[in-house]
C-alpha cells in the first residue's frame, strides 16, 4: 500500500489564558464581577483586597501592580534553582488543563428555583411514596413558562423503559390533579385553556362563573375576537362581556415564567455599570465601582518566593511549595491585568457610544437616536465587532432620565423621502403612538399604519410595518379590537 506525505500550512489563532479571561469578565454585569472576584479571592490566597493591606495608605492599584511585578524582574526566579530534568514545564504553567480533564463552571445562583418550589410543596401533598416519586418524575417534565407539554402516555413509556415501572395513564392522570393544586395556579396545565380554567376554579363570584363559561365553552371564539358570537349565544350585554373578558385578561397565561426568567422586569434588580450625570450642561461618564473591591498580591506571599528563590539548597518540598506560590502569583496578576483591561474596555466602548448619540443623551428624547450598529463602535474604538457585542450583552447604564440597556442604543437605519437616515427605532415610536391614540373598536390595519407612515416621509412597506410591529410586541389589529 502506497503512503504519501505531504505538507500543509495551517494559520491557527489561540486564545492566552489571560485573553481568556478578559473576555470572560466583559461579558459578565457589575452585579455577577462582584461574585466572580469573591470567587477569586476564596480559591487563590495570593490575592487579596486592598483594604486589607496595612501597609497600604495610599497604594493605588496600578502601584500594586508595578511593584509585584519587581518580584519577576528581581534577579532572582523559581527557575534558578530547579535543574531542567527536576521538574516538567508544564507543572509551573497555570490551568494546564489536558484534553481528558473535564472544567466544570459552576453558575452563582441565589433564591429557589421554579421547580425546587414544586417539589418542596410535594411534602404537603396526599400522596404514597410510591406517587412522590412519580410526582417528581412529572414536575420534571414541567416547562419554565409552568406547561406540562408532554402526554401522559409518553411519560408511561418513558418510566417503563427508564425506570421499569409499569404505571397506568389513569395513575398518572391522578397524580397530575394533585400537581395542580400546587402553587402559582395554573400550573401543570397541558394547554392555554386548561392553564385559565385551573386559575378560574379557585376563584368565587358571579364574574368569575361567567369567565369560566367563556373560557370552557367558548374559547376559540374568545381567541378570535369573535365577541358577537359569544354575546349572542350567551345573551350577554356589552357590559355584562365586558366584564367576563376583564377577568379572563387579568389570568396568567405563563404561570411558570415569574420564576424562571431572571430577565424579568417584575423581579429583577438592575445595578447598573455605567454612571452618568450631566454636569453643568456637560456629559460624565463613570464606572460603577461601588461593589467592586481594589485587588493587590499579598506582599507575605512575594517575600515567601524570594526567599525560596534565594534558598540554593532548598528541599523538594520547598520547591514544591515555591511552584505552587509561583503559580498562585501569575494567576492574581493575570486576574487584576484583566479586571483593568475590562474597566478601559467598558469606558472606551460607552464613551465612544455617548459621543455617537451625543444629542440623545443630553436631552433624552428617543427621537434623536442615530441609527447605529456594532461595526460603527467597533470602527470608532478600534475594537473587534465581538468585543462590542460582548460588552454591550446584559449592561446597563444610569442616566438622568433613567436606566437603559446598552442594547437599546443600537438600531438599524433607513432613509426617509427627502434623503434624512433616521434610526427604526424612530419609526417603531410613531408606530407605538399611532397605534395607542387608535380607535380600538376599529384598530389601524398594518395597511392604514403604513400609509401613515408614508404621509410623514417613511416610506416603507406594509410587511416592514408588520415586522415593526412585532418586534414592539403588538397584535395584528383584529386582536386589537375591543368592545
Amino acid at each position: 500500500m502506497e503512503q504519501k506525505l505531504t505538507l500543509q500550512q495551517k494559520l491557527l489563532q489561540k486564545l492566552s489564558p489571560q485573553q481568556i479571561q478578559v473576555i470572560k469578565l466583559l461579558e459578565i454585569p457589575t452585579m455577577q464581577l462582584e461574585q466572580r472576584i469573591k470567587k477569586e479571592l476564596e480559591e487563590n490566597p495570593v490575592l487579596e483586597l486592598e483594604s486589607d493591606s496595612p501597609s497600604s495608605d495610599d497604594d493605588q492599584l496600578s502601584d500594586s501592580q508595578d511593584n509585584n511585578s519587581d518580584v519577576d524582574n528581581e534577579e532572582f526566579s523559581v527557575d534558578d534553582y530547579y535543574e531542567d530534568d527536576e521538574i516538567p514545564t508544564y507543572k509551573l504553567n497555570v490551568n494546564n488543563y489536558s484534553k481528558d480533564d473535564k472544567y466544570i463552571d459552576v453558575p452563582f445562583s441565589v433564591g429557589t428555583s421554579f421547580h425546587e418550589f414544586l417539589n418542596e410543596q410535594l411534602g404537603l401533598a396526599d400522596l404514597d411514596d410510591e406517587e412522590q416519586q412519580l410526582a417528581e418524575y412529572i414536575i420534571g417534565n414541567i416547562d419554565d413558562d409552568g406547561y406540562l407539554r408532554r402526554d401522559l402516555m409518553a411519560i408511561s413509556d418513558d418510566l417503563a423503559f427508564n425506570m421499569n415501572l409499569d404505571v397506568p395513564e389513569e395513575k398518572l392522570d391522578k397524580i397530575l390533579r394533585a400537581i395542580q393544586e400546587f402553587d402559582p395556579p395554573g400550573i401543570a396545565a397541558r394547554d392555554l385553556r386548561e392553564c385559565l380554567l385551573l386559575q378560574l376554579q379557585r376563584k368565587e363570584g358571579k364574574r368569575f362563573e361567567l369567565a369560566k363559561a367563556i373560557v370552557k365553552d367558548y374559547f376559540a371564539e374568545f381567541t378570535k375576537k369573535h365577541y358577537d358570537k359569544i354575546r349572542s349565544k350567551l345573551e350577554l350585554s356589552d357590559e355584562e362581556l365586558k366584564k367576563g373578558i376583564d377577568e379572563v385578561r387579568k389570568l396568567n397565561p405563563k404561570p411558570g415564567s415569574s420564576y424562571n426568567n431572571p430577565l424579568n422586569k417584575s423581579n429583577q434588580h438592575i445595578v447598573p455599570d455605567f454612571l452618568l450625570e450631566l454636569v453643568d450642561g456637560e456629559l460624565s461618564l463613570s464606572l460603577n465601582q461601588r461593589n467592586v473591591p481594589e485587588l493587590k498580591i499579598n506582599d507575605t506571599y512575594s517575600e515567601m518566593l524570594k526567599t525560596m528563590s534565594q534558598n540554593q539548597k532548598a528541599q523538594k518540598t520547598d520547591k514544591e511549595a515555591a511552584t505552587f506560590v509561583k503559580q498562585k502569583m501569575d494567576s492574581a496578576k493575570w486576574f487584576i491585568d484583566a479586571i483593568h483591561q475590562r474597566q478601559t474596555t467598558l469606558l472606551l466602548t460607552m464613551s465612544e457610544i455617548i459621543s455617537f448619540q451625543k444629542a440623545y443623551f443630553h436631552e433624552g428624547d428617543e427621537t434623536k437616536l442615530r441609527p447605529m450598529i456594532l461595526k460603527d463602535i467597533a470602527e470608532r474604538t478600534g475594537l473587534d465587532i465581538s468585543t462590542i457585542s460582548r460588552v454591550s450583552n446584559s449592561k446597563y447604564i444610569q442616566t438622568h432620565f433613567g436606566i437603559y440597556a446598552l442594547k437599546y442604543f443600537f438600531s438599524e437605519g433607513m432613509a426617509k423621502d427627502d434623503g434624512e437616515e433616521v434610526s427604526t427605532r424612530e419609526i417603531k415610536k410613531i408606530l407605538q403612538e399611532c397605534i395607542e391614540g387608535e380607535d380600538k373598536h376599529k384598530p389601524l390595519t398594518d395597511e392604514k399604519l403604513a400609509k401613515i407612515l408614508k404621509e410623514k416621509s417613511y416610506n416603507i412597506a406594509r410587511r416592514t410595518v408588520a415586522k415593526y410591529r412585532e418586534q414592539l410586541g403588538i397584535s395584528v389589529a383584529r386582536l386589537r379590537k375591543e368592545l
